[in-house]
């Protein structure tokens, strides 16, 4: 019965050491090179984000004559459902499968393949003559993304910036979890033929210089579970079985002490 103890405590010793997750495992970028006394230069591509079919984009059009600024924005200045998500996408431009939006008096106006600001000056350079002294403003607004896996908030997030890094999106959905692999972050991201994947490894700090550090609209960024998660949760499913092989094994012991006085 001593030997069966010994076997059990073992067991349940072992698991706990193997649901631990080493310090190392959760540090992001271990890199020698970097130290307190300089900074260390990694270049990167920082690249711009180029519209493309299914974007949607919001123009404001700011002019001494409201009324016409007005015939021109979607939705006055002063509609409240201007400042929600819905009402961003709502009173947009959507880029057609051609490429183009459809602006009032101006027509279609090919922005597909422009950067923000390359399609914002076209904007503005097509509505001069039906303007004079204008402001235009234009803003991409569907910039989305979807963090899942092992992170503490998974869901979508909604960028309002021209561009994010993954690091960035990661700190919106909470950070990784103890449990989330560092070293194999999925990113899928759409192109034009379809869909791509790809593993990032944020223990590398080639990482910062990758292309895939700076996020793009509708990237979907995975992060995969650690083994030791698997066997946290079999070391729970066990703790049980544990409880009740110790109680029996010490109420046969103490039946085995009294039967021996």
């Amino acid at each position: 019965m001593k030997i069966d103890l010994k076997i059990g405590l073992y067991i349940v010793t072992a698991l706990f050491l193997c649901s631990c997750i080493p310090n190392k495992k959760v540090i992001y970028f271990p890199d020698p090179a970097f130290n307190y006394n300089r900074p260390t230069a990694i270049p990167n591509g920082n690249s711009t984000y180029f519209l493309q079919p299914g974007d949607v984009v919001n123009i404001r059009i700011k002019t001494l004559d409201k009324e016409t600024a007005d015939y021109f924005n979607i939705m006055p200045e002063n509609g409240l459902l201007n400042f929600t998500n819905p009402g961003f996408y709502i009173n947009s431009y959507s880029i057609d499968l051609d490429g183009t939006i459809d602006l009032p008096e101006a027509g279609k106006i090919e922005v597909a393949g422009l950067s923000v600001n390359q399609a914002q000056e076209l904007v503005k350079n097509t509505l001069q003559p039906y303007l004079s002294n204008a402001s235009i403003l234009l803003k991409l607004v569907s910039f989305k993304i979807t963090v899942l896996g092992e992170v503490n908030n998974p869901g979508y997030y909604f960028i309002y910036n021209d561009q994010a890094t993954l690091l960035e999106g990661l700190g919106l959905a909470g950070d990784l979890t103890d449990f989330g692999n560092r070293e194999n972050i999925t990113i899928i991201r759409q192109v034009d033929e379809g869909s791509e994947a790809i593993l990032v490894n944020l223990k590398d700090p080639k990482v910062l210089a990758s292309e895939y550090y700076y996020l793009k609209p509708n990237d979907v960024v995975y992060v995969q579970p650690l083994k030791a998660k698997n066997t946290r949760n079999n070391l729970n499913t066990f703790t049980l079985s544990s409880i009740v092989f110790g109680a029996v094994s010490s109420t046969l012991l103490i039946l085995s002490y009294l039967d021996d006085n």
